[in-house]
């Protein structure tokens, strides 16, 4: 079995990982990208959008494994899209256009059920109502031998992380204070829960940080 990480998760100077006031013109919310400078540039940012260039060094390495090495992914509603409450039809797909960036299974949490949507490219948006235990038990067995991605937003890292559930973390703190937005660390004690700072890696643009859970927390 893989591991339950999160990775490339970029947040501001003051804990923020989302600006706030999301909407369908600002899907990271008010001033959200400019948490991710750090990940625009690089090669893997630029591949997934059919591009060939794109830098390489520190925030590249890290933007790579943010996206290698997984066999499913779960996601918060809010990541998903803009809509709240009951789906009103099924024509919202999600931010990323016809060929999402996972290609693997993708399970979102969500109270209201919706039948899966299979997209291009290998992914396919599963729709979980039973809460994070069930959507990780689906990722993992979708997942096999691969890691689980907890992709996101603050809300579901944050559920995951109360509940222990996962093993590492990546965070991209960038030179940013957004003074408002989804916070990520208020009333969690990280290092109660068994969290520990393994590595620290600075770029031009952001701090690389890695925290991991020990194995007898």
């Amino acid at each position: 079995m893989g591991r339950v990480r999160v990775a490339g998760f970029s947040l501001s100077l003051d804990g923020f990982g989302a600006g706030p006031e999301q909407s369908l013109d600002a899907p990271l919310g008010q001033r959200g990208p400019e948490i991710f400078q750090w990940f625009f540039g690089t090669r893997t940012f630029r591949a997934m959008h059919g591009k060939e260039d794109g830098v390489d060094g520190i925030d590249e390495n890290f933007a790579h494994r943010a996206m290698d090495g997984f066999g499913a992914f779960i996601l918060g509603r809010n990541m998903f899209g803009p809509v709240r409450g009951e789906w009103p039809d099924d024509s919202w797909k999600g931010w990323w256009g016809s060929n999402p960036p996972y290609h693997a299974p993708t399970f979102i949490l969500t109270n209201h059920a919706r039948d899966p949507i299979p997209m291009e490219g290998g992914t396919t948006f599963h729709f979980v109502t039973g809460g994070i235990h069930e959507a990780l038990d689906l990722a993992r067995e979708a997942a096999g031998d691969l890691d689980v991605k907890i992709g996101g937003g603050v809300s579901t890292v944050r559920q995951y992380l109360q509940a222990g559930l996962i093993d590492e973390l990546h965070f991209a703190l960038s030179p940013v204070l957004l003074g408002r937005g989804e916070a990520m660390f208020a009333g969690l004690d990280l290092s109660a829960l068994g969290y520990r700072v393994t590595s620290s890696t600075p770029s031009e643009l952001a701090t690389h940080i890695v925290i991991e859970r020990s194995a007898s927390a």
